[in-house]
């Protein structure tokens, strides 16, 4: 997708306010189209989840730019829904996270999410020991990243991701205030809180926070339904493990199944999924390269 496209796009849907915008990860070009097809709106390249299932590596801060830029181009590229770039840190200071934002608007992404982590000890969500740097550092780090995407495409998103709520340096509390001041101070375009305990903690952090909104639920009793959101002001559903449980648990029972029984084992996925339209055969559909192909051969093979 262009990226003047897919930014206005992201813009667009950001703004709405009629019903939740489900945000998933998008685990490869292939598996992204998949999505399209089944009616994805927007898609997030994580660091663990999709980077790390190209490079192996894990979220432990070694992905650099260029890696995490060429696969999120990838797929941003190969879809016609915007997609945001996980930004971990930002890499580095002022000038490396100009870079990423300058890099992640040429590859074609939407967006980029930076979080307000320490970047010597940069750590997976969820995962212990997690630290936030000190506040003048990190809105530093957001007001860079949004000066410089306001300077080559003011629509590009910069998203906000507060870890304070869950660090070993910081607290509730914390977490509000400095949620609070990504929005007010730095202007991000959208905040992300990672580490709700309930409906009441999402409540509170909701009302300090203006404008485009969402939280990770790793840490709530069960996951919040769309009517649930919607009732605390929230459209937007932070969800990128949804494909990943739904590929890993297919990819791991047809390879067990095969190994045990060989093809038998297709025959049966196919009758258990014989309406899909990847079974039918009604998809996937020639892409947009093939049908150029087909076009530039007619024209250039056919005047001879």
């Amino acid at each position: 997708m262009p990226y003047r496209e897919a930014t206005r796009r992201l813009r667009e849907l950001l703004a709405r306010g009629d019903r939740v915008l489900s945000v998933m990860h998008t685990p490869s070009a292939g598996l992204a189209r998949v999505m399209q097809e089944a009616g994805a709106e927007v898609g997030f390249v994580g660091t663990a989840g999709v980077v790390g299932a190209y490079t192996g590596m894990e979220d432990v801060g070694v992905a650099s730019i260029p890696e995490c830029v060429t696969i999120g181009g990838w797929i941003a590229r190969a879809v016609d829904f915007p997609v945001i770039l996980d930004g971990d840190t930002g890499h580095g200071g002022i000038m490396a996270v100009r870079r990423l934002v300058e890099d992640s608007i040429r590859a074609g992404l939407a967006g980029v999410r930076i979080d307000d982590q320490d970047i010597e000890a940069k750590r997976g969500t969820t995962n212990a020991g997690i630290t936030v740097a000190p506040l003048d550092v990190v809105l530093t780090r957001y007001r860079a990243a949004i000066d410089c995407a306001r300077e080559l495409d003011p629509d590009f998103v910069i998203m906000a991701q507060c870890y304070v709520g869950e660090a070993v340096n910081g607290s509730f509390d914390e977490a509000l205030r400095r949620m609070r001041l990504y929005r007010e101070v730095a202007q991000a375009d959208w905040v992300q809180f990672t580490a709700p305990r309930s409906t009441e903690d999402i409540r509170q952090a909701r009302a300090v926070v203006d404008g485009p909104f969402s939280v990770m639920e790793s840490h709530l009793p069960a996951p919040l339904d769309h009517s649930d959101l919607l009732a605390l002001g929230i459209t937007l559903q932070w969800a990128p493990g949804v494909t990943h449980l739904a590929a890993q648990t297919a990819v791991y029972e047809m390879v067990s199944a095969y190994l045990q029984r060989g093809p038998v084992a297709v025959r049966e996925f196919r009758e258990r999924h014989a309406d899909n339209p990847y079974i039918t055969r009604r998809l996937p559909k020639p892409g947009k390269a093939v049908k150029q192909q087909r076009e530039l051969e007619a024209r250039y093979f056919g005047s001879t």
